[in-house]
């Protein structure tokens, strides 16, 4: 007996209707998806309509689920909840990898709704698994691929933050302003990795020493064991706001105008007032 073997079904993308003949558009089109859920696309032009190569301005890209545009203000208005979080999370990844220092840990609430939102897409991606409709495969592939962007970039954070507990525990245990700076499972983490890296000192050597010198934060004779971040270490920063910059130097200080959006380098210790202020942002 024969069978008949189906190919699986179609699944149409924005570039099969950008690229196929006039005659084949309408149909493609129409198996675009259209909800809400879904991946928004602009109406596509005719391949000779493109302004490539000749012009250098692309077209607008998609609008995807959970993606954002770049603005210099996250907070701007016009720009959905969801779009000023990935904002944010960005610019403080980006700031995070650039400070020679642990930044403070946002407590506006910003990791527990970027949190809440990965949970409700994981969700969504569950649900959407088991249809195989051609349409919410596409859509369950724009979603997967936004999600995945979302947690690398929580993952990338919390690894920096984590890396630098680990190089200088003590010093941020040391202050109760730097103890500030972890959130609280980083404090209890850096606490307990200080307790299980003293005990380990203490049974390999400390314990055959004098017990004036088993002390890990001595400060004898005006020299502190405690080894923190490079403050003079270079970053790059971008002005947000025209204002007088002054930097330090090896020979002399200088101060000099910057207008908004003007890129600097400067040593951390000058360049950290202006983040904190918010008048600068690391890059």
């Amino acid at each position: 007996m024969n069978r008949t073997v189906r190919s699986p079904p179609y699944l149409p993308s924005p570039l099969a209707a950008l690229y196929a003949p006039k005659h084949q558009k309408p149909h493609i089109e129409k198996h675009l998806p259209k909800s809400r859920h879904e991946i928004a696309i602009s109406p596509l032009p005719h391949p000779g309509d493109l302004p490539y190569p000749n012009s250098h301005s692309p077209p607008p890209p998609a609008r995807f689920l959970l993606s954002g545009r770049p603005s210099l203000d996250p907070a701007a208005d016009g720009i959905p909840q969801g779009t000023r979080d990935l904002q944010a999370l960005t610019r403080r990844w980006v700031a995070e990898r650039s400070a020679p220092e642990l930044l403070q840990w946002p407590s506006d609430g910003l990791f527990e709704r970027v949190s809440q939102r990965i949970k409700d897409q994981i969700e969504r991606v569950e649900d959407m698994t088991g249809d195989m409709d051609p349409k919410t495969n596409f859509a369950l592939i724009v979603i997967q691929t936004e999600l995945e962007r979302y947690k690398f970039l929580m993952r990338s954070y919390l690894r920096v933050r984590m890396s630098k507990i680990d190089k200088h525990t003590l010093h941020y245990l040391s202050s109760p302003p730097l103890r500030e700076r972890l959130s609280a499972t980083e404090l209890a983490y850096a606490t307990r990795h200080q307790a299980l890296l003293h005990n380990h000192y203490l049974s390999s050597f400390l314990a055959s020493f004098p017990p004036q010198l088993q002390n890990l934060n001595d400060t004898a004779g005006n020299v502190s064991m405690l080894d923190g971040p490079d403050l003079d270490a270079a970053v790059f920063v971008r002005v947000l706001r025209p204002r007088d910059v002054h930097g330090r130097g090896t020979d002399a200080d200088n101060t000099l105008p910057a207008e908004a959006g003007d890129v600097l380098i400067l040593r951390w210790s000058s360049a950290r007032e202006l983040v904190d202020e918010g008048d600068a942002e690391l890059v």
